[in-house]
């Protein structure tokens, strides 16, 4: 599992790999909520159930993000972590199932470095290389 930054001239690209559809879900998320905070300074005291759903497994990616953020900004919360609990297909659509953890933002304990605000469909890739999953996407920020 691994994640890493792209050259983008004015957003930031992120793009995740993992041996598992899930595990590649999992670090794109990590990259996103590293770009926002220092995530070693955030307790996992709360989890927060994702859901989302889209017609391919790229947009997934996108939607899933994107999800995140909406309740990282109402909920105000600061995310470290996010685990797949679940990815299925129902009909046309791929459907998430997903806990994000986290807790209460605290200005004064989180290093805030960088406002993301939303996944793009930007730069949006999903593939198999070398045996690994890729997901690939922009984030606005």
């Amino acid at each position: 599992m691994t994640y890493k930054y792209l050259e983008h001239e004015a957003d930031i690209g992120i793009m995740a790999t993992g041996a598992t559809i899930e595990e590649a879900f999992q670090d794109g998320a990590k990259a996103m909520f590293n770009v926002m905070f220092d995530t070693t300074l955030i307790e996992e005291k709360d989890e927060i159930p994702i859901y989302a759903e889209a017609d391919d497994i790229a947009a997934l990616f996108v939607e899933v993000l994107n999800e995140m953020l909406f309740k990282q900004d109402t909920d105000a919360i600061a995310f470290s972590r996010f685990l797949v609990k679940e990815i299925k297909k129902e009909g046309d659509t791929y459907q998430l199932n997903g806990i994000a953890y986290g807790e209460p933002l605290n200005l004064q304990k989180h290093d805030v470095k960088t406002e993301v605000k939303a996944a793009t469909y930007s730069g949006l890739k999903f593939e198999r290389e070398d045996g690994n999953y890729v997901l690939q996407c922009v984030l606005d920020v």
